[in-house]
């Protein structure tokens, strides 16, 4: 098993680590208003690409 010779300054171990971080979702908006993923169905009025794709739940 590999063992390290010298101690990594923080400064390389940060600089290593810089491309580990976990990449924020991309948010578009629906023609409804509502924050929705692209490329994928509306949960809220059930469109996709302004065309009726799914009978959304009402559960108000």
């Amino acid at each position: 098993m590999a063992v390290q010779q010298n101690k990594k300054s923080r400064s390389r171990k940060g600089m290593r680590r810089s491309h580990d971080h976990v990449p924020t979702p991309a948010v578009i908006f629906c023609l409804c208003g509502e924050p929705t993923l692209p490329h994928s169905v509306c949960p809220a009025c059930g469109k996709y690409k302004g065309r009726k794709v799914i009978v959304a739940n009402k559960a108000e």
